[in-house]
C-alpha cells in the first residue's frame, strides 16, 4: 500500500481521520501539512483533488472550533457582567 503524507495510506476519505473527531490543533496542524503537499504540485489532479478537499474540510472543522470558542468567551464575558 501506499503511503501519504500522514502515513494511513492511499489518500481518500477512508485513509484520513473522521474530521468530525479531531481538535482544532489537529485539524490545523493536518491542513498545514497538505496545504505544503499541494504547494509542491507533484500529483495528479485526482489525488490533487481529493487533498484539496480534505483541505476545505479540515479549515470548516478550524472555523467551527473556533466559533465555540467565541461563543464561549462572549457568554462568560455576558455572566460577569
Amino acid at each position: 500500500m501506499n503511503q501519504d503524507a500522514f502515513g494511513t495510506g492511499t489518500p481518500g476519505q477512508d485513509a484520513f481521520p473522521a474530521v468530525e473527531t479531531l481538535s482544532y490543533e489537529q485539524a490545523r496542524e493536518e491542513l498545514v501539512e497538505i496545504v505544503k503537499i499541494l504547494e509542491l504540485g507533484q500529483m495528479g489532479l485526482d489525488e490533487s483533488l481529493k487533498y484539496w478537499e480534505r483541505g476545505e474540510a479540515l479549515a470548516k472543522r478550524c472555523e467551527q472550533h473556533l466559533d465555540g470558542a467565541a461563543r464561549r468567551v462572549e457568554e462568560a464575558l455576558g455572566s460577569a457582567e
